[in-house]
């Protein structure tokens, strides 16, 4: 159990047998009246966002999560499986839980994977990833059309990159908006 007191960005607790984060919180000393805590949490499981008000005595329960760094392996129609990098045990997460990461997903990359109450709920990719371009139509001298050309990376996924890009560059990629940053040397 945790206490209202204790509350910091980041603590999880579990609320109506969901595991969520704590985003921000406020503690309010009104006037008159009690003392309370305004907070806003995230979902782990679905990422919505909720905001709550908190008695300033009460306790709450603190979620089960556990990140763990694990290897993705393969995908087949099942899902995805990652192995445990401490212990080698094998895991598979069905694709709706990996969400957006399979798209930058290659084999024997190390991922975080979440935990809540020993089921998976969720994979994070790091924040830059660097994905060659298998496809690509080329750049002409002079185009200067703003937005760039769309181009397929190694693991199947396309993303605009600008017209002097071409196949088989590297590029370094941000996941969280898809987006190309950099062309990586050779």
């Amino acid at each position: 159990m945790i206490e209202t007191k204790d509350f910091s960005k980041g603590t999880k607790l579990e609320i109506d047998g969901y595991p969520f984060e704590i985003i921000s919180y406020e503690h309010v000393k009104p006037g008159k009246g009690n003392a309370f805590v305004r907070t806003k949490l995230k979902n782990l499981k679905n990422g919505n966002v909720i905001e709550r008000t908190y008695k300033t005595s009460t306790k709450l329960k603190k979620a089960d999560v556990v990140e763990s760094s694990m290897q993705y392996l393969y995908q087949d129609k099942s899902g995805f499986f990652f192995m445990d990098n401490t212990n080698f045990e094998q895991v598979s997460i069905p694709e709706e839980i990996v969400g957006d990461a399979k798209l930058f997903l290659k084999e024997n990359d190390n991922v975080d994977v979440l935990f809540f109450n020993g089921d998976p709920i969720g994979v994070s990719v790091p924040k830059t990833v660097v994905m060659k371009i298998t496809k690509t139509p080329p750049g002409f001298k002079g185009d200067t059309n703003t937005g760039g050309k769309p181009a397929t990376i190694e693991t199947g996924a396309t993303i605009q990159v600008p017209f002097f890009i071409k196949e088989g560059d590297k590029i370094k990629i941000d996941t969280r908006t898809k987006s190309y940053i950099e062309r990586v040397n050779k």
